[in-house]
């Protein structure tokens, strides 16, 4: 088995207080949980995959344009990674088994090279933390399964601004996709 984490949108925008589109409390209590887990797999030279969501300012194609108000737009510092996770990306961003990758819709595997990535490198499970829990976390999964990974996903590493929404996801990933919930 070989295994890879996928960090998802783990940003200013999404968990600080002041982030343009935040899950707030619930996204900054899981850093330590969420940071510990990068250090783990990075220690071990596991894949660990950054995926973090970019808009362009006023992209009037975008989908998410008429859902949510502007986040994530290159260049800004709502696109930063958050906390603690921004440092460990400082210190590791040049080891070959750290990949910070950019992607524009909520699934990490939507339009990027993350499935190449991983099947070059004969990954088979894929382990899930960020946020948000039911939107990319959820559609990440959902892609992952389809392709078909192994799925875990971090409960104490993974939150959204949505609670009932957080709690829906959890039983989706573990009683229809399979996922390991740990």
């Amino acid at each position: 088995m070989k295994q890879a984490l996928l960090v998802i949108d783990y940003t200013n925008d999404f968990v600080a207080h002041e982030g343009a589109l935040t899950c707030g409390e619930p996204g900054q209590k899981i850093e330590g949980s969420l940071t510990k887990l990068c250090e783990e797999f990075l220690s071990n030279d596991d894949f660990t995959v950054l995926a973090v969501d970019l808009h362009e300012d006023n992209d009037p194609y975008h989908p998410e344009t008429k859902l949510f108000p502007p986040h994530n737009i290159r260049g800004t510092e709502g696109r930063r990674l958050y906390g603690e996770l921004h440092h460990l990306y400082e210190r590791s961003q040049f080891k070959p088994s750290l990949y910070y990758m950019d992607k524009t819709r909520y699934s990490a595997f939507a339009g990027t090279d993350l499935d190449i990535k991983l099947r070059e490198r004969g990954i088979t499970d894929v382990h899930l933390s960020g946020v948000c829990t039911d939107i990319c976390v959820l559609h990440t999964a959902v892609d992952a399964y389809n392709l078909g990974y192994n799925l875990t996903i971090h409960k104490d590493a993974v939150a959204s601004f949505n609670q009932p929404g957080h709690e829906w996801a959890l039983g989706h990933f573990e009683s229809v996709l399979g996922a390991t919930i740990r």
